[in-house]
């Protein structure tokens, strides 16, 4: 792909999940619609979504996943201490991983 493609492309996909954000109170299914055009170009421009915008999808169901309106987000200490988000959409989780800060040497 030309450099160029995947630059308007990335600011397309960003576009389009500004205004998933915003318009989501008002009608989710636009803005669900706004994220699989974002997708979309994503996928035909061969262009990797930001680790912000990932964030945003379920990895299960596809949709847009908003904190506080569909999907619930809980911090979790077992195993390892992890970010536990549940679409309710799906029902299904995602665990995002909290890195412990590594202890500096004591000299």
């Amino acid at each position: 792909m030309d450099p160029e493609t995947r630059r308007i492309a990335g600011q397309r996909v960003q576009v389009l999940f500004r205004l998933a954000s915003e318009t989501y109170h008002a009608d989710s299914s636009l803005a669900q619609r706004y994220v699989s055009i974002a997708r979309k170009i994503a996928m035909a421009a061969k262009l990797r979504l930001p680790k912000e915008y990932r964030c945003q999808v379920c990895k299960h169901c596809k949709s847009f996943i908003l904190p506080g309106a569909n999907c619930r987000v809980r911090i979790r200490q077992r195993r390892s201490p992890h970010i536990a988000v549940t679409c309710l959409d799906c029902g299904k989780q995602t665990r995002i991983p909290l890195e412990r800060r590594k202890n500096q040497s004591h000299e």
